[in-house]
């Protein structure tokens, strides 16, 4: 018996190279989508761990990147948000490198493309980094959890958040969340409710514990409410919205110990649903193998493309795999030029997608057998036109 051979669904085609080079490991830390069609990166880390103050855009008419004004701070594991006005929101993160426990940093800066310039913003209540930030609907950012300074030797994840006012440029607390996590993501769904998904909370010197826990922000109410737990709980996962009622939940970091006393090293394959409607969770189709640190950018019609990812990176080599899920299905992507993990990808005005930057191989997968490798590269993806 034959089996047919998947095929492409697309392809990636090489754009111009960013440098310097970096990465972004946290969940809204990476590339954000201007109002002019053009694409921004800020700050991120090299290879050494060091937070940079970088700013660079890309033209996707051109295929081209251009350095622009720099942050005032140097910081990763921080978000960037657009504002309704065109502007760029960039708070929190940390200066600190590979030190442990590294502070967490409460300034803000607002980028304009007009200027090409960042300004200093109000700071935020609560110094925080790897936490989320969504844009509500009536145009203020939402922040909340992350993770901050427990204490000499120890970090703790963050219950706090707040939202902040482009027009007043001020920082108002809001209830807390039901649970403190970081590492999070957040995504505004269709009845303008913002749906915090899994995360993970420090328990020791490198070490944590993912969450199965999701809730529910109510901006008109200020409330905070549990809704439906993942099936397992994920860090280092991916969320993204396939209709305004519907998120679709992919891979994460190895789960380790089960109940049974088995160990499972690797990254998880599985995927999930969410409905708004009943705030539940269910099983959607696995993807072909396990990642966790990629990217998920949503296409439009249901889909959503995955990105890239790695397996586990103490001793790890980027994926250069890429998904398509449509249907409760999912078919290759074509594969980038550039396996990477902790890129910054966003989709383009015109529907294509955009990957940048990212580590390439890890510990002794390195040419060295220690440190970080990372890219430079642009790759854009292009999805096939299917008769």
């Amino acid at each position: 018996m034959t089996t047919a051979t998947p095929t492409a669904t697309g392809a990636w085609t090489p754009a111009g190279d960013l440098a310097p080079t970096a990465t972004w490991d946290g969940q809204h830390d990476g590339a954000v989508l201007l109002a002019t069609g053009a694409v921004l990166v800020a700050g991120g880390a090299d290879a050494t761990s060091a937070p940079l103050a970088r700013a660079a855009v890309f033209d996707p008419a051109t295929g081209q990147w251009t350095v622009t004004g720099a942050l005032h701070t140097p910081r990763r594991l921080h978000t960037v948000t657009a504002l309704a006005d065109g502007r760029v929101l960039a708070a929190g993160g940390t200066s600190a490198g590979a030190q442990f426990p590294a502070p967490a940093l409460a300034g803000a800066e607002i980028y304009d493309p007009a200027s090409k310039a960042w300004t200093a913003a109000a700071a935020m209540h609560t110094a925080r980094w790897g936490h989320s930030a969504a844009r509500l609907p009536d145009g203020t950012v939402l922040v909340a959890g992350g993770t901050a300074v427990r204490s000499a030797q120890s970090l703790g994840a963050l219950r706090s958040a707040e939202r902040f006012d482009p027009a007043t440029g001020a920082w108002t607390e809001t209830a807390p969340m039901t649970d403190a996590r970081t590492g999070h993501l957040s995504l505004v769904l269709g009845n303008g409710q913002v749906l915090v998904v899994g995360g993970s909370v420090p328990t020791g010197h490198g070490d944590e514990a993912a969450l199965a826990f999701c809730e529910l922000y109510d901006p008109a109410a200020d409330r905070w409410t549990p809704t439906g737990s993942l099936l397992v709980p994920r860090s280092r996962h991916q969320a993204v919205l396939l209709s305004p009622t519907s998120v679709l939940v992919t891979g994460g970091s190895p789960p380790g110990p089960a109940d049974d006393a088995s160990f499972d090293p690797f990254s998880r394959a599985t995927a999930e649903l969410y409905d708004q409607a009943t705030g539940v969770w269910s099983a959607a189709a696995p993807m072909p193998s396990g990642r966790n640190r990629h990217r998920a950018v949503p296409l439009g019609g249901g889909r959503a493309l995955v990105i890239g990812g790695a397996d586990g990176i103490r001793d790890g080599v980027g994926f250069a795999g890429a998904l398509l899920y449509d249907g409760d299905h999912w078919a290759p992507a074509g594969g980038l030029g550039v396996g990477r993990w902790g890129c910054a990808a966003t989709a383009l005005a015109d529907g294509r997608v955009l990957a940048t930057g990212g580590v390439t191989r890890s510990g002794q997968a390195t040419a060295g057998g220690a440190g970080v490798e990372l890219t430079g590269t642009t790759e854009i993806f292009t999805l096939a036109v299917v008769p």
